[in-house]
């Protein structure tokens, strides 16, 4: 169940400026666990966003809380956590350990090699190096 708020402003009286607080809302309701993500404005009315999973617990003395998780993305991260995100869900749909048709599978492909690389170099090691200095 998704669910739209909108857009947001706050007026701060004592100032009589715009303070933007929360600029757009999209809450996407998912089982027992509620994602919330909000646009929000820095001083310098830069935009970033934060992503909150929260999930309704009972604690001690059966009083209800929500466990709350946030995650800060800025705008100059935005095209690589959006690469990264699509890679880990592609992997997870696909089932094996390939993304297809992704964008930066040479960078997949160059960790891969780097990863090789160093494998080679650990286990290409006779005992006799380890011996006497």
């Amino acid at each position: 169940m998704e669910e739209e708020t909108g857009i947001k402003e706050d007026v701060n009286g004592s100032e009589g400026k715009n303070q933007k607080e929360e600029i757009f809302t999209k809450v996407v309701r998912a089982g027992k666990r509620t994602y919330f993500f909000d646009v929000k404005a820095t001083r310098k009315d830069d935009y970033y966003l934060t992503i909150t999973e929260s999930k309704k617990r009972l604690g001690k003395e059966g009083k209800v809380f929500y466990e709350k998780h946030k995650i800060f993305l800025y705008k100059e991260d935005f095209e690589k956590f959006t690469e990264g995100l699509k890679n880990a869900v592609e992997f997870i749909d696909n089932g094996r350990n390939e993304v297809k048709n992704s964008s930066s599978s040479s960078d997949i492909k160059e960790s891969a090699e780097k990863e090789t690389l160093s494998t080679q170099e650990f286990t290409n090691i006779e005992f006799e190096d380890l011996g006497d200095k």
